[in-house]
C-alpha cells in the first residue's frame, strides 16, 4: 500500500498526531466498534462526560440491565452514575492497554471528568480526583480538571501525586501558560520527593468550535453593517479558534521544546524523564455548514499533539482528509488575525472568560439532567 493509499487517519500518525475519540457508550464496547476503530483506524485514546452517557442511557437499551442492578441494590443516582462511568472507563482502558504497553505509556488513555460543580473548588477537586484515581485502578486512565483558576493548583497538586491530569476547558493563551506551568510545578515537586515522573501523561484540551461560535457572529455583524471594519472582520471571519491554536502551540514549543543546556523550567524535569504535557485540540465538529467537516483537525496537524473528534469528524477525515504537518504554517497569519480582533472592538480575554464560565456551566447541566435521569430510573 502506496502512503497515497493508507487510510488518512493512520497517516496522521506518521505526522506525530494521536486521534483520539470524544465519546463512549457500553454498546461499543461490546459490539467489537471500539476496538475496530483501534485496530483500524489507529484510535489512540478515548474521552467520557455524562452528556454522553445521558444520551446513551435515554436513547439506547444499553445500559438498562446495568441500571436494574444498581436500583435494585438501593443505590443512589449520584452512585448510579460513578458506577456506571468507571466501569465503562475501565473496560475502554483495558481495550487500550496492549497500545498502552506497547508505546511505553505514550498512547492508550481513556480520560473520565470530576464532577463539574467542583470547577471552582481546588481542595475538592483534588479529594475527587484522588477518589476517582484509586477506584479505576488504571495507569491508562486520565482525570479531567477544569483549566479555572481554581484548578491550576489542583493541577499542580494532583501531578505531584502522580496522577494523570487532562485540564479540559481552555481557550485563552494565558491560561494555557499557567496550566503549563502548575504541571511543571508539579513534576518539580515530585522530583524533589524523589518520586518518578516517567509514567505521568497529561494532555492541555484547547476548546476550539465554540471560540469561532462566539466570535463569528461579532464579525459577521460587522460584515453586514459594511464601513471601514467590514473587510478585517471579512479577513478573520472563522479564524479566531485555528489562530489560538497554532500560537498555543508557539507556547508548547518554548516551554517544553526549548533548546539545551539552562533554557526553561522543564528542562530539568524532562532530564528526571517526565514528558511534555502534549497540547489536545476539542470541540472539533464544524458547526458552521458553510466551513469545511474537517476545518479542526487539516490547520491543525503536528507532533505530539492530541486531537480529539465526534466519530461523524473521524469518518469524515478517513474519506478526504489530507495529512500534512500545517500546524507551524502561516504563524504570523495567526498573530495577525489575533491582533486584528482588538482593533475590531473584540476583547479576546473577556471572550476566552465567558466561554470558560459557559463551558462549567454546560457541564454542570448535563451533569444535573444525566442525575435526573438516573433518579427517575430510580423511582421505576
Amino acid at each position: 500500500m502506496t502512503t497515497e493509499e493508507k487510510n488518512p487517519l493512520l497517516r496522521l500518525q506518521d505526522c506525530g498526531q494521536s486521534i483520539w475519540l470524544d465519546f463512549i457508550r457500553r454498546g461499543m464496547l461490546e459490539s467489537g466498534e471500539l476496538q475496530t476503530l483501534i485496530d483500524e483506524d489507529g484510535l489512540r485514546g478515548v474521552t467520557v462526560n455524562p452528556s454522553i452517557l445521558d444520551k446513551a442511557i435515554r436513547q439506547t437499551d444499553d445500559y438498562r440491565e446495568a441500571i436494574e442492578e444498581l436500583v435494585a441494590q438501593g443505590k443512589t443516582a449520584r452512585e448510579m452514575y460513578e458506577t456506571l462511568a468507571i466501569e465503562d472507563v475501565q473496560r475502554a482502558a483495558d481495550l487500550f492497554r496492549p497500545l498502552y504497553d506497547e508505546s511505553q505509556g505514550r498512547h492508550g488513555f481513556v480520560s473520565l471528568e470530576v464532577s463539574p460543580h467542583l470547577a471552582y473548588d481546588t481542595q475538592g477537586t483534588i479529594e475527587q480526583v484522588r477518589y476517582l484515581w484509586s477506584e479505576l485502578d488504571r495507569p491508562n486512565v486520565m482525570i479531567k480538571v477544569p483549566g479555572t483558576e481554581e484548578g491550576l493548583p489542583a493541577i499542580e497538586q494532583l501531578t505531584a501525586d502522580g496522577i494523570n491530569v487532562n485540564v479540559t476547558l481552555l481557550f485563552g493563551l494565558p491560561r494555557y501558560q499557567e496550566v503549563a506551568d502548575a504541571y511543571i510545578s508539579g513534576l518539580e515537586t515530585r522530583l524533589s520527593a524523589g518520586e518518578p515522573v516517567d509514567r505521568i501523561a497529561s494532555v492541555a484540551s484547547f476548546f476550539l468550535s465554540r471560540i469561532t461560535v462566539l466570535v463569528d457572529p461579532m464579525l459577521e455583524e460587522m460584515i453586514e453593517a459594511g464601513g471601514p471594519q467590514a473587510e478585517k472582520a471579512a479577513r478573520v471571519r472563522g479564524e479566531t479558534a485555528i489562530a489560538s491554536a497554532k500560537l498555543a502551540y508557539q507556547i508548547y514549543q518554548q516551554i517544553f521544546e526549548g533548546p539545551r543546556p539552562g533554557h526553561g523550567r522543564f528542562q530539568d524535569a524532562a532530564d528526571g524523564g517526565a514528558r511534555v504535557q502534549r497540547l489536545l485540540w476539542a470541540s472539533t465538529s464544524t458547526k458552521n455548514p458553510e466551513y469545511s467537516d474537517i476545518k479542526y483537525v487539516e490547520p491543525l496537524i503536528g507532533p505530539k499533539t492530541v486531537n480529539t473528534l465526534p466519530l461523524r469528524t473521524i469518518d469524515a477525515y478517513r474519506d478526504h482528509g489530507d495529512p500534512a504537518p500545517r500546524l507551524e504554517e502561516e504563524v504570523e497569519r495567526a498573530r495577525e488575525t489575533l491582533e486584528i480582533l482588538p482593533e475590531l472592538g473584540i476583547n479576546l480575554a473577556d471572550v476566552t472568560q465567558q466561554l470558560e464560565n459557559e463551558g462549567v456551566e454546560k457541564f454542570v447541566t448535563s451533569y444535573e439532567q444525566l442525575l435526573a435521569e438516573l433518579e427517575v430510573r430510580t423511582q421505576g
